[in-house]
């Protein structure tokens, strides 16, 4: 009777669980943290005036539904200082206002001379939307290099002059930046850490950016590539990257394991982006490719699944009812010593690289405290996205179904 009374109030099983979990939750982040952390290389800014040469290059915007985004994308890409290159805007069936303010901006913008407008054909069985746009272009566009770019994204006006400057000293096939991720609203504010970490954990840019491993990855938001190279590989084209999700970490995996020079840089003070706004898109941007983009499978995604709330949720819960257990049961109760060494443990490793990483993506310091609610909201996305590939039910994006049984 003695033993189920301590098992119902928990007090001796909560500290031997609570103790295991803090110290591996501890360890959790600080490797998270030794994963994460980028190599350096930040992309410096060149004289906006250069005596040699520069290559042609051909900016490619696949843009479908985007009267939101799409005048500052293109008119920040018709002001770019660099001398030689063209504009290329891949109308992929958009419903809205979007090929109507293209029009406006080929009538009356003063670089209008080098923008050029398409109008997408009809998306091909086996396609997805953004490789076959992507490929549309590039089959109509000229230049030794190509830069594929969202319609959400906005550049600095030395942003390409920087780009092809440091692609062609460090003598690469394909350059990809990452950018700064414009976060006004609550829920951007909420979920991109949790995106962070998970992207960075999985696809640390260390291993990415060394030659002898083959982890792979580029940020389709910015991705600078040789045309010849993309041409020798057979482009969006292939059979096995025509209908990808992952365009951008798939097209990086095959320039790399083809022997080609990759590299991931930080461009956050050259391209800006907002990628979604509000919570709904924000579950239906990840739940697209969350699942696909989980490195090791299916295995993989359920320890993801059963870890999160292990190291997201747990740790705000449990010093406070340690705590609690103390003030009710006093005589059992540990040393005020231990509890204060067991919550800096549990909460201590969380929250400094909760700082680290808000710092990094321009975040206040309270946006800590939403980490629980970023972990369930995040652990119910993976699982929806991995219900829905796997039973074929599909994922809509961009008013397209895919992944649905036919």
């Amino acid at each position: 009777m003695e033993a189920m009374k301590k098992i119902w109030h928990m007090t001796d099983w909560l500290r031997l669980f609570g103790w295991i979990h803090a110290l591996g939750t501890g360890g959790f982040y600080c490797v998270v943290w030794l994963r994460t952390r980028t190599d350096g290389t930040k992309l410096s800014r060149v004289p906006s005036e250069l005596e040699e040469s520069l290559p042609a290059v051909a900016l490619i915007v696949p843009a479908r539904n985007e009267e939101r985004n799409i005048y500052r994308c293109v008119t920040s890409l018709l002001e770019q200082t660099y001398p030689n290159y063209s504009v290329l805007v891949v109308d992929d069936g958009s419903t809205d206002r979007t090929a109507q303010i293209l029009r406006e901006i080929a009538e009356t913008h003063p670089q209008r001379a080098r923008l050029q407008v398409l109008r997408a054909p009809e998306l091909p069985a086996s396609w997805a939307g953004k490789p076959h746009a992507l490929h549309t272009g590039v089959q109509q566009s000229h230049g030794e290099l190509l830069l594929f770019t969202d319609a959400d994204t906005w550049h600095a006006p030395d942003a390409l002059l920087t780009t092809v400057t440091y692609f062609r000293k460090k003598q690469l096939d394909l350059l990809s930046l990452g950018t700064t991720q414009e976060l006004p609203g609550f829920w951007e504010k909420v979920m991109m850490p949790m995106a962070y970490l998970g992207i960075s954990l999985q696809y640390p840019s260390r291993q990415v950016n060394d030659p002898r491993n083959p982890l792979a990855l580029a940020n389709g938001q910015y991705i600078l590539l040789r045309r010849a190279v993309y041409e020798r590989l057979g482009g969006y084209a292939r059979a096995d990257l025509r209908g990808t999700l992952l365009d951008d970490r798939d097209l990086a995996r095959l320039v790399k394991k083809q022997g080609y020079a990759l590299e991931m840089a930080d461009g956050r003070d050259l391209v800006r982006v907002r990628m979604y706004q509000g919570l709904r898109e924000i579950w239906s941007g990840w739940r697209k490719n969350v699942f696909l983009g989980s490195r090791g499978g299916l295995p993989f995604v359920l320890l993801q699944l059963l870890g999160l709330p292990m190291v997201t949720v747990l740790p705000f819960l449990l010093p406070p009812l340690l705590w609690l257990s103390r003030l009710r049961q006093k005589k059992q109760a540990v040393s005020v010593g231990a509890l204060t060494i067991f919550s800096l443990l549990e909460l201590g490793p969380l929250l400094t690289y909760r700082r680290w990483s808000d710092r990094e993506l321009a975040l206040p310091w309270y946006s800590s405290l939403t980490h629980p609610l970023a972990g369930i909201l995040f652990m119910g996305i993976l699982a929806q996205s991995t219900w829905r590939v796997l039973t074929r039910r599909g994922v809509n994006w961009r008013g397209r179904d895919y992944f649905k049984e036919r």
